[in-house]
């Protein structure tokens, strides 16, 4: 008689960028770690799966059907996840685990606006070619500050090309950095891509990030961001290595006629440029669709793409930009101009072609959601509820 097989949760190490959201995230402590894995303890493990919808890259979504559940002490040593075996069952393995995904993500806490599904016409997102151990090596094909030298931040417009290696990117994926420190060592970082999938420069193999040099937490003690200064300091020609692409549920709507409403603050436009850069690439096609995008920053200087986005025509999109730091008027937030930009809000939230984007710093989302909140009245719980469920409320803060 064959033994009972049970489900085992574990982290796949070619996937994991060592983020130690899981671990943070995990309400029993079942995870852990040394300097080589993160691993979940089998004895402690309750399939709770709180620490799924967090995962940047999916690593924590993998499970194989054991006898024995693997110790430890031997996933710590792995460098790939052990073959599914013939008696694992795999196929029904497999063919459960979307559901299970799709369930919990729904789940995820209301702060962090939870995993919404893709929107429906979303193209299919290529997800984990590119792993830590076996990562894709692009070419620094330009490095461009975006904001004057004597503004209060650094913020450079970064351009790696992939030459023949294949890297598709849709907008609103993310990609992972391996950066290299002073003393040797590597780090990992996530960044969203800036440009639409076509490229930075049409038909080339190359993406782009918004990358703003660190120089300091936000206690604003000194200290020097390992990763934002090894992509701030690159040259053209200079080497990176990338894992990735990541990301399947912050995408962009692709049926014509879809509306965007994107909210962002610093480099939380990168995927916003994307999106949009990809809509004004199609203007003569007259797809249709309103695009309306809520940008804040301390003062103009400070606003990575100001210049071009100035340039954008009104009929494309209805830039609405927040500065709380000029000196001649008073201290005004995204928020702020959503409430003043109410009555267009709520008409395109009232539409069922209408996707809302948020990106940027943790302390803006809590602000953003008692704007619309203002905006929709009573409502809104059971609106945004509905709106993440169908793939149109998706929200990326930091």
């Amino acid at each position: 008689m064959a033994a009972e097989l049970v489900r085992q949760h574990l982290i796949d190490p070619e996937i994991c960028i060592r983020c130690n959201t899981c671990e943070e995230t995990c309400p029993i402590d079942a995870i852990t770690h040394d300097s080589r894995n993160y691993v979940v303890r089998p004895e402690i493990c309750n399939n709770c799966n709180d620490c799924i919808s967090p995962c940047p890259t999916g690593a924590i979504d993998s499970w194989r059907k054991v006898a024995t559940p693997y110790a430890v002490d031997e996933q710590l040593r792995w460098d790939t996840l052990p073959v599914e075996t013939e008696d694992a069952g795999s196929d029904v393995e497999h063919a459960d685990i979307p559901e299970e995904v799709a369930r919990f993500s729904a789940a995820a806490t209301q702060a962090q606006g939870g995993t919404a599904p893709p929107p429906w016409s979303a193209a299919h997102p290529y997800v984990g070619l590119y792993s830590l151990t076996r990562p894709a090596t692009a070419t620094c094909a330009g490095n461009h500050r975006l904001t004057a030298a004597g503004a209060g931040s650094d913020i450079h417009h970064i351009v790696l090309d992939f030459g023949t290696t294949a890297f598709p990117v849709l907008e609103g994926q993310s990609l992972a950095v391996i950066a290299t420190a002073a003393d040797g060592g590597q780090h990992v970082r996530m960044y969203s891509v800036a440009s639409p999938r076509n490229g930075e420069r049409p038909g080339y193999n190359n993406v782009s990030l918004t990358v703003k040099r660190v120089t300091e937490d936000r206690e604003g003690r000194p200290v020097r961001g390992v990763a934002s200064n090894f992509l701030c300091d690159l040259k053209k020609g200079d080497k990176v290595s990338i894992a990735g692409p990541f990301g399947s549920s912050f995408l962009m709507p692709n049926h014509p006629g879809s509306n965007l409403i994107m909210v962002c603050t610093g480099t939380g436009a990168a995927p916003m440029r994307a999106m949009t850069e990809r809509r004004r690439r199609r203007m003569a096609l007259k797809e249709g669709g309103e695009l309306m995008l809520f940008f804040g920053a301390r003062t103009p200087e400070e606003l990575p793409y100001f210049g071009p986005l100035m340039k954008l025509p009104e009929t494309l999109i209805d830039v609405q930009l927040a500065f709380s730091r000029l000196a001649d008027r008073p201290k005004e937030y995204v928020q702020d101009r959503m409430r003043a930009c109410a009555e267009k809000t709520a008409r395109l939230l009232a539409d069922p072609n209408t996707y809302v984007y948020l990106c940027g710093h943790k302390q803006m989302e809590q602000g953003v959601e008692a704007a619309f909140a203002e905006i929709c009245g009573a409502g809104w719980g059971a609106m945004k509820g509905q709106l993440r469920s169908s793939g149109r409320y998706h929200v990326e803060t930091y």
